[in-house]
């Protein structure tokens, strides 16, 4: 834990106190939303940070307010120290945040995550509209474009949306950030929905999972948890590389795994790794995991970028030149997401300003995309380099040990990897054998200390940084 009052004392030196009268709080409360999106990634800001409503900025304290006492124990917990490191960073000086429990009604975004588990299914309220997570509209087969990096997954995606018996449960779908995982997901189930809306297809992220599961114990409601995961047709869920290292969870999705794969019912996983490579994953689910069938979406070509770019053209319907789309295909090559941005950031320009789209436009509008792209690193290349430079395994980038020798190391590579690469926290964690992102923050946190106070360490971690620019 850092020295909060040191920690403060820095942050008041870079910037001056800002009072309560000179913004409206609700619009910066906006901005802290969409800072901590970046921090910590969409699906842990959406259950836990987006429900929060600020209440006031009064001398210092900050105050917002939540749904429940177990919200507010989770969010004290895990996110009020950095909401206050953000915004002693970005809007001024800051003395504590104070984390109540709304006494009034709640939004409907908070009564949305604080919706009780034990509900009564009706049939206006089907297990899967009280469990699932929205679907993206987007996400359909018919806006997927299909490429040899991720034509098996498709293809198995299309085999499981389209007949009621197949040979592989489970489907687990693997691949990188941004590569299309969570849009065959949600394939599947748009396309299982339209062709049986009877059918009671869940589709939820694997930190729901946790959070449902975490609540249920909570209110000692397991069973209802239990009755209402086990009685669905198809499980989907996405990012299962969140429960690594988590026993509980685990073993309670372990047990719903067999009980479902028992009653005939289908599975649906995506992660960033294959079964084999999920350290701090359960070995009986390792097995599990891995005995259906397995498909990658491997790094996207150009020609697959090409044509992800003009299906978007299409859908927009906007007379964007080709050149265009082919410079945006050979340049941005780390995620489709990315790269469907640069294009959407193209087109917004290009209708405020009356500015007609050439390739000489789209490099000055995306000068600091394209130049993140031209040197973008890999937490992969930050461990490799460091576990170079102090002769020390990769493997103990991923262990438990935490001998000097290797974990002061293995923060520097946290830290580096904040530092050099786009990743979230829990982005960073799961590629440090899957440790939770309040880990990769203390470590960040105490090589942000020691590279202002120990000279050898800031001789190191600078020497480090030439060496992965290259």
């Amino acid at each position: 834990m850092l020295d909060k009052g040191k920690d403060a004392a820095v942050q008041t030196d870079a910037k001056a106190a800002t009072p309560a009268s000179c913004f409206n709080l609700t619009e910066t409360w906006v901005l802290m939303l969409s800072l901590m999106q970046k921090e910590l990634g969409p699906t842990a800001c959406k259950s836990w940070i987006t429900p929060i409503t600020p209440v006031r900025f009064e001398k210092g304290v900050l105050e917002l307010s939540v749904a429940t006492r177990f919200i507010r124990d989770w969010v004290k917990t895990h996110y009020a120290e950095r909401v206050r490191h953000l915004w002693a960073q970005n809007f001024g000086m800051i003395i504590r945040v104070d984390i109540v429990v709304a006494q009034t009604a709640t939004p409907a975004a908070v009564q949305e995550v604080a919706a009780p588990l034990a509900v009564q299914r009706t049939e206006s309220q089907p297990v899967a509209d009280s469990l699932s997570s929205p679907l993206d509209p987007r996400f359909t087969f018919d806006n997927f474009v299909v490429g040899s990096p991720n034509e098996l997954a498709h293809a198995a995606a299309r085999r499981l949306a389209d007949g009621d018996d197949v040979a592989f449960n489970p489907l687990f779908l693997y691949g990188g950030v941004g590569l299309g995982k969570t849009h065959l997901m949600q394939a599947v189930a748009w396309a299982m929905r339209a062709r049986n809306p009877q059918r009671r297809v869940v589709y939820m992220s694997a930190e729901k999972f946790m959070y449902q599961f975490v609540r249920a114990l909570r209110s000692k409601d397991m069973v209802s948890f239990k009755d209402m995961l086990r009685s669905v047709d198809v499980l989907m869920i996405d990012d299962i590389q969140f429960i690594c290292g988590k026993e509980a969870t685990q073993e309670e999705f372990f047990h719903t795994f067999n009980a479902l794969v028992d009653q005939n019912k289908q599975i649906v996983i995506s992660a960033d790794r294959p079964p084999s490579a999920l350290e701090g994953l359960d070995e009986r689910l390792r097995s599990r995991l891995g005995g259906g069938l397995a498909a990658d979406l491997r790094p996207t070509t150009y020609e697959l970028r090409l044509g992800i770019l003009e299906q978007k053209r299409r859908m927009l319907k906007r007379d964007i030149p080709q050149g265009v789309l082919e410079f945006l295909a050979q340049k941005i090559t780390s995620s489709v997401r990315e790269l469907e941005g640069a294009l959407n950031r193209l087109v917004a320009n290009a209708e405020l300003t009356n500015r007609q789209l050439t390739v000489e436009v789209a490099q000055d509008l995306l000068y600091d995309l394209l130049r993140a792209n031209d040197r973008r690193v890999s937490v992969d290349d930050i461990q490799r380099k460091v576990a170079e430079h102090y002769n020390i395994r990769i493997s103990d980038m991923h262990s438990p040990r935490r001998a000097r020798t290797v974990a002061r190391p293995r923060q520097i590579a946290m830290y580096l990897a904040k530092a050099l690469t786009e990743h979230s926290l829990p982005e960073i964690g799961r590629k440090f054998g899957g440790r939770d992102h309040t880990t990769i923050m203390h470590g960040v946190r105490r090589i942000e200390e020691l590279v202002v106070s120990d000279h050898g360490i800031q001789e190191d971690v600078e020497k480090l940084k030439r060496a992965i620019a290259g």
